[in-house]
């Protein structure tokens, strides 16, 4: 009887060693599967995103062309919406008009929060990742060659409202150009 019953831990053991390897094995294939699918999906977002900055671009170069501005700001509505939760933004670009040039500076901040909305102006700007202010050198009659965009993070606690932005761009310390651009909080 003992040794009977020894055959069958023995023959339990080793089927428990198969039963783990297989698993283990499987378990490899799923995770490389797994790590294989993610590489794909994050490299085609890649692609995606690469096309919409050109996309973008094209945009913001024909709109200095039909507007013959200095500042142009896309989406051209100038209006924007994003969700509590996500992220989101917009872009601009500068033409140098003068004949001489010049080093520009920019800076985007809030200006105007509707009533309804229980956001501070500083709670407003906080909103702003990236592309808040900067710096750049123009030659004259050229403009930016890759427009500046500005983010958005808006947390799935921000309230719903709308705010206006301003985007002051000086040339040399002086007023160059202005615009303005809404966010709305859905």
């Amino acid at each position: 009887m003992e040794i009977k019953s020894m055959r069958n831990s023995k023959r339990a053991a080793m089927e428990m060693s198969v039963g783990t390897m297989v698993t283990i094995v499987l378990l490899m294939i799923v995770l490389v599967l797994g790590i294989f699918f993610i590489q794909r999906i994050f490299r085609t977002g890649t692609t995606a995103i690469d096309g919409i900055d050109a996309k973008i671009q094209n945009e913001i170069d024909n709109l200095f062309t039909q507007e013959g501005k200095k500042l142009v700001v896309y989406p051209k509505e100038r209006e924007i919406s994003i969700e509590q939760g996500e992220d989101g933004g917009f872009g601009f670009s500068v033409e140098n008009k003068d004949t001489v040039s010049g080093e520009f500076s920019y800076l985007v901040s809030a200006g105007e929060i509707a009533s309804n909305c229980q956001l501070t102006i500083a709670q407003a700007d906080s909103l702003i990742i990236l592309g808040k202010s900067g710096t750049f050198s123009l030659a004259s009659g050229n403009k930016l060659e890759d427009a500046i965009f500005v983010k958005f993070d808006v947390s799935e606690t921000t309230p719903l409202c709308r705010i206006r932005y301003n985007i002051d761009v000086e040339k040399d310390g002086e007023v160059y150009a202005t615009s303005t651009i809404d966010l709305e909080i859905i």
